[in-house]
């Protein structure tokens, strides 16, 4: 599973809101961004990563704004998980995938981003 898979994608930011609530810390906007702290990916496709997570109850609290040509997604810093999320987190063989595949890269990347 490549590091840019969709499903990657998905078990990171999911996970990274649920170490953020089961700690009260705040969510760090910088890390949800598609060129962020935890991941490069382009544009459009984290904006469609990060609206079906949100049409799928996965995660709440931002704005989604679509224009003519484009969306805007903004709010990032409340962005949480939801029980659904949660619930496919920790109960989706493909998110366990993902997770080992986090967890190989994590191994050798000098940095801790959780």
């Amino acid at each position: 599973m490549a590091k840019d898979d969709y499903y990657v994608i998905v078990y990171q930011i999911l996970a990274y809101l649920y170490v953020c609530l089961k700690n009260g810390e705040n969510v760090e906007a910088n890390k949800l961004k598609p060129n962020g702290d935890m991941f490069a990916i382009n544009e459009k496709y984290w904006t469609y990563i990060m609206e079906n997570m949100v049409d799928q109850g996965f995660i709440r609290g931002i704005a989604i704004k679509k224009g003519a040509h484009d969306t805007y997604i903004g709010g990032l810093e409340h962005c949480e998980i939801t029980p659904v999320g949660i619930d496919y987190l920790c109960d989706n063989s493909r998110l366990k995938k993902a997770f080992e595949f986090a967890k190989d890269v994590m191994a050798i990347t000098p940095l801790n981003l959780f």
